[in-house]
């Protein structure tokens, strides 16, 4: 099977069989046209391991980040390791492919005083009534409380909210279903949006989606304008230009586990299929813990 066809393939079988995100069939799709352009067209199975040594090494030479290395080569690993599986090809010529090693960075987080000082902000701003300022602090309330992804925020429906409970049932990775807890300021805010923002939203669309969050022609709103209200909002409290919604999930497992929330229960509440992706927030709180060791004890 020429390698574009079955890499097409692979794409559906991530798609309809493993059930994995668009976002993330995206990037294999993505990592595997840059290695068909690198190989050319040739069968599957003429692609071997010197191939792809090739290809990472003109990644490397056009300046390709470690950690854009190393997902390729897992893209390339889990595309031959199916492809094998599969039976179009005799042996799996990926087994032997080394990458560089991902480098760990430490995720952007806000403190606690930064987080008080925007929503305590975007509360005032919207006690106008404006809906768009309702909105917003509703988003931003939601993602920082709740602790969930920007996809999961755009996928919630009115059904899948109780405020009286103060839940929220989302759709995470993997299509897997979860119900994660929110404070009392994030029913706040999210009950003064439906009730005074939600409608004027909605007005706008001939037909009302059954969306928590409307976009400003009252269709369900999309990733581009979550990243952008939390840009616009988080990005001068922690001094990046580029900080997103995801910014405000790392914030709040962090802010958890510096509370005394157990790891495994911030696993559940983030929907976390491996223990060792929370571990990350645990480096998070233990360098914050040592930055104020080493500002505040005479001796340090």
């Amino acid at each position: 099977m020429e390698f574009f066809v079955a890499a097409q393939a692979f794409a559906e079988h991530l798609q309809h069989v493993r059930r994995l995100s668009p976002a993330t069939v995206r990037a294999y799709r993505a990592d595997l046209r840059d290695l068909g352009d690198s190989i050319g067209h040739r069968d599957v199975q003429d692609v071997d391991l010197e191939a792809l040594r090739n290809w990472l090494w003109r990644a490397t030479q056009r300046g390709d980040a470690r950690s854009t290395l190393a997902r390729r080569a897992a893209a390339a690993r889990s595309f031959f390791n199916w492809a094998q599986d599969e039976g179009l090809i005799p042996h799996d010529p990926s087994l032997r492919l080394i990458a560089p090693k991902r480098g760990r960075t430490l995720p952007t987080v806000a403190s606690h005083d930064a987080m008080t000082a925007l929503l305590d902000a975007r509360r005032d701003a919207a006690a106008g009534g404006d809906p768009v300022a309702l909105r917003d602090h509703a988003i931003l309330e939601l993602l920082y409380g709740a602790g969930i992804r920007v996809s999961e925020l755009c996928g919630l429906d009115l059904d899948d909210l109780d405020l009286d409970r103060g839940t929220a049932r989302v759709l995470g990775k993997g299509s897997k279903e979860r119900v994660v807890p929110f404070g009392i300021p994030a029913r706040t805010a999210v009950g003064a949006f439906l009730t005074r923002g939600r409608p004027v939203f909605a007005a706008r669309a001939d037909i009302v989606p059954a969306a928590v969050f409307l976009g400003a022609r009252g269709g369900r709103i999309g990733p581009r304008t979550v990243y952008t209200v939390v840009a616009d909002a988080l990005g001068p409290f922690v001094g990046a230009d580029t900080v997103g919604p995801h910014a405000l999930r790392h914030t709040a497992a962090t802010h958890l586990l510096d509370g005394g929330a157990d790891l495994r229960a911030v696993q559940e509440i983030l929907g976390h299929a491996s223990l060792g992706t929370t571990q990350i927030y645990t480096h998070v709180s233990a360098e914050r813990l040592t930055a104020t060791y080493r500002l505040a004890h005479p001796r340090a």
